[in-house]
């Protein structure tokens, strides 16, 4: 059975969709943008600022499911410009130490609101942790 996952602590959908669903043991994510939860805005900040701000709200939403960034087996993350990437990888790091998951990255024409990034996220929890 399917469950949703919603949290205050990460923007709420913009659209017909949910933050997260969770099924069996897999959680499948939405992508995020960089929104503030709190106020709602957009932070249209530099890449770094945008992509910590995207991996804050992943990381609520994962909480949200009793799960953490050891759980995620897989991400994507979507760039306007690949000139980004260096530093989306580092901001990416600092969330990723142990455990990689596998990652692809692509360049997209356009996110929404203008982002600059958005990333989406496959976590696993086996049901003995």
């Amino acid at each position: 059975m399917n469950k949703v996952i919603a949290t205050k602590e990460a923007p709420a959908a913009i659209g017909p969709y949910s933050q997260a669903q969770k099924a069996g043991g897999f959680l499948f994510t939405s992508g995020q943008i960089p929104l503030d939860p709190k106020t709602g805005n957009f932070v249209s900040g530099s890449i770094q600022e945008q992509a910590t701000q995207v991996l804050e709200n992943l990381k609520q939403v994962l909480l949200a499911a009793n799960m953490g960034f050891d759980d995620v087996v897989k991400t994507t993350v979507f760039l306007t410009s690949m000139e980004h990437f260096a530093a989306v990888n580092e901001v990416y790091g600092r969330y990723f130490h142990t455990n990689l998951p596998a990652r692809s990255c692509v360049a997209v024409a356009e996110l929404p609101k203008g982002a600059l990034v958005e990333i989406e996220l496959v976590a696993f929890q086996n049901s003995n942790n």
